[in-house]
């Protein structure tokens, strides 16, 4: 990658100084966190994109989880993976993101990849939106104004598009209390450990009440679009108690959700297939977590 000598680098001190940044010099600045969504696409571009390179790394107000009176985990954006998996209110009131994170890329990686640059990148097969999109989270962005919430649904609008603003930072992961009786889990499939993106994803979060399904959230990552819900699940499950053959419905119902590609990494059939068989093993898990004696909700 070659570094021209008009790239600007800059080094906001405040979250409004940050902003104002963007706002002023608009699509010529590119915010940068982690690094690692930004730096291999221009690579293979030979140069970065805009001609001003703003950092987050001296935004403190943006690392870190803390939670909320209400119970609700804030994750700062420019937490990394590596933080996530280490960090004991994650652990506590949400393993399955820090599961998650665990999946993702491989330690050295993790340790520069933050929160915010997974969601901020708007690739299909980016790991945290799925999960998230079952635990019912939402995203903080600042920026000229106050604060507003943007439920993770609606954030991501297309590949590399999402609903920030210029001027407009995402800061924060906000991750509800889980419903008492609830658990969840995602499953994933890459061609090797490590770094690899992605084939499939699937996230599922069961609430289950005196035996029963009392509501199904079952999301899909790498084969659409954006990550996505898949509503029909829920459709199928709440009210029922858990049974093989209908979770393989409901497996079913996914793979029929997606609307995977062919790529190099898998055609859209093989992809198809991958949804179901992972759906179906994420709703076996999602179940016998919320059935044991402690579950994610519970607290």
């Amino acid at each position: 990658m070659t570094v021209t000598a008009t790239l600007q680098h800059h080094r906001p001190r405040t979250l409004a100084e940050a902003c104002e940044l963007g706002r002023e010099l608009g699509a010529r600045a590119v915010y940068l966190a982690g690094g690692t969504e930004l730096v291999p696409p221009a690579n293979v571009a030979g140069r970065l994109p805009g001609e001003h390179l703003i950092s987050l790394r001296e935004l403190d107000a943006l690392r870190g989880v803390q939670q909320e009176a209400d119970g609700t985990l804030r994750v700062g954006a420019m937490t990394t993976l590596a933080e996530l998996t280490r960090e004991p209110l994650v652990a506590e009131h949400c393993p399955a993101l820090a599961e998650t994170a665990r999946l993702m890329a491989g330690e050295q990686v993790r340790t520069l990849a933050t929160v915010g640059g997974n969601f901020c990148a708007a690739v299909a097969c980016a790991d945290l939106p799925p999960v998230c999109l079952a635990l019912e989270a939402t995203l903080a962005v600042q920026g000229a104004g106050e604060e507003r919430r943007v439920p993770v649904e609606e954030f991501i609008r297309g590949p590399r598009r999402t609903v920030l603003q210029p001027g407009e930072l995402l800061t924060a992961l906000c991750i509800p209390p889980q419903p008492k009786g609830s658990g969840t889990t995602t499953q994933r499939f890459s061609l090797r450990r490590g770094n690899a993106l992605a084939v499939a994803s699937v996230c599922a979060r069961l609430t289950v009440e005196n035996g029963q399904i009392r509501e199904a959230r079952l999301a899909l990552g790498a084969v659409a679009p954006v990550p996505r819900l898949v509503p029909a699940v829920h459709e199928l499950l709440a009210g029922k108690p858990a049974d093989a053959a209908l979770f393989e419905t409901a497996a079913q119902a996914a793979s029929e959700a997606a609307q995977p590609i062919s790529d190099v990494r898998a055609s859209a059939a093989f992809r198809h297939q991958l949804v179901q068989r992972l759906a179906k093993r994420a709703l076996e898990e999602a179940v016998q977590r919320a059935s044991a004696p402690t579950t994610e909700g519970a607290a």
